[in-house]
């Protein structure tokens, strides 16, 4: 399955995150894992769930990214055909497995990562690494913008069908956790999203307990 991803923190919120998109039905179902306060995996290609589930387990223990990660792939047989990205609250890391299909491959930095499979260029990769450094603002918006330089640069080559925006962050909004699936243009919509939560989310303040309290009505005597 081709996807390409960026995942990175916030050290000054202490955000964890992940934007992703790929031609395959129900990215946000498989290949994002993030848990506020440890870090974030983003597992991709031939997709083995365990390694963002026990990734994080592994770093709520307190192992790196790194550690964790490599870790777990000694012990999987399939790990050339896995991609792996993920970050924890001091580093990043990558993995990126030969089997994968090309266009593939990935680069970290200090507090993100991105990475791609079946891309059309891994100059997508390039220009999605250089947007989330150049970009500012809240860490869901450059996780965003940086899912969109990657669509631009060619992203999947076969094409879109869903993407997703997750966000573990000490103050949870809205639009912190999005989903698009069987969208013929799911970054664009993934935007749309966005930009509408936000909108309902400064209209309604800090104070997210009327969204989510059930209307009641009564009828009086």
């Amino acid at each position: 399955m081709g996807t390409f991803s960026v995942i990175a923190r916030c050290d000054r919120t202490k955000e964890f995150g992940i934007a992703t998109a790929t031609a395959a039905p129900c990215v946000g179902a498989f290949v994002p894992f993030v848990e506020l306060g440890v870090g974030a995996v983003v597992t991709q290609a031939w997709v083995n769930i365990n390694l963002g589930r026990q990734g994080i387990e592994l770093m709520r223990l307190g192992l790196s990214a790194k550690t964790a990660m490599e870790a777990l792939l000694t012990e999987d047989r399939e790990r050339q055909r896995r991609q792996v990205i993920a970050v924890d609250s001091r580093s990043a890391h990558g993995f990126t497995g030969s089997e994968c299909t090309d266009a593939k491959g990935h680069i970290v930095a200090r507090d993100f990562a991105v990475a791609g499979n079946i891309l059309s260029d891994t100059s997508v990769l390039d220009r999605m690494a250089s947007r989330f450094k150049n970009e500012g603002g809240e860490l869901g918006r450059r996780l965003l913008s940086t899912l969109r330089e990657g669509e631009r640069a060619g992203g999947d080559h076969r094409g879109r069908l869903s993407a997703a925006l997750v966000v573990a962050s000490p103050r949870p909004r809205l639009y912190h956790n999005l989903r698009v699936d069987f969208s013929s243009d799911p970054v664009q919509e993934l935007e749309r999203l966005y930009a509408r939560c936000e909108a309902i989310q400064e209209d309604r303040g800090d104070d997210d307990s009327e969204l989510l309290r059930p209307k009641v009505s009564r009828v009086l005597d």
